[in-house]
């Protein structure tokens, strides 16, 4: 792993030393992130999966009972039924937040279909048509909210992911090597260091002895 280019002295080993420090506290709040990040994601997947088949089912039934209405009264008649209908539905959608990231909330009303039965001479097929589509709405509103929030997650979760990796497999291994770089550095002049005092010392004790003798 390559080392920073940084000069070995113990200003730059305690700078380093912080930002290691800085680096692994990271990395431990983004570790736990990532994690949570995963099971939020495999929740949500799951129960998009679930969503995803009963909106099927859902759909399903309402394009069945469409296919009975139009045999029933025909396309003409099943079209000016749609266009004298008044039903009012209505999609909120609000947002949570977790750990930053805002996940929507979609919540569906609708009026009741039945309450048009027979104002414009609708058949008994043409009404479970209604009904049947009107179901579906909630679990529609219910797999949009599911899908939105698994992609706003899975992004937030490879974004995560990019960091803790660089974290772990970039920064905090060079900062590593450069501190263990700088201390064996640091430590070799000191050994110099105390070489070259104790090479001073016998100079000098040697000088000493010398003058001794001469006198």
């Amino acid at each position: 792993m390559p080392r920073l280019n940084v000069a070995p002295t113990k200003s730059n080993y305690l700078d380093l030393s912080r930002r290691l420090d800085v680096a692994e506290e990271g990395y431990d709040l983004l570790e736990q992130k990532r994690q949570i990040l995963v099971y939020e994601l495999m929740s949500r997947l799951g129960r998009a999966r679930d969503a995803e088949r009963r909106a099927e089912e859902a759909m399903a039934r309402a394009h069945a009972a469409l296919r009975d209405a139009l045999l029933a009264v025909g396309s003409d008649a099943l079209d000016r039924v749609a266009l004298g209908m008044s039903v009012t539905h209505e999609a909120g959608i609000e947002e949570q937040t977790l750990m930053g990231i805002r996940l929507p909330e979609v919540a569906v009303t609708s009026e009741a279909p039945g309450a048009q039965v027979g104002v414009v001479g609708t058949g008994a097929a043409t009404d479970a048509a209604m009904r049947r589509f009107a179901d579906a709405l909630d679990v529609l509103g219910e797999l949009a909210e599911l899908e939105n929030a698994v992609l706003r997650l899975a992004r937030e979760l490879r974004k995560t992911q990019r960091r803790v990796n660089a974290l772990s497999k970039i920064f905090i291994p060079n900062y590593r090597d450069t501190i263990k770089y700088i201390l064996a550095s640091l430590e070799e002049r000191e050994r110099e260091s105390l070489v070259i005092m104790k090479m001073i010392k016998e100079r000098l004790a040697g000088q000493g002895e010398g003058g001794s003798r001469h006198g």
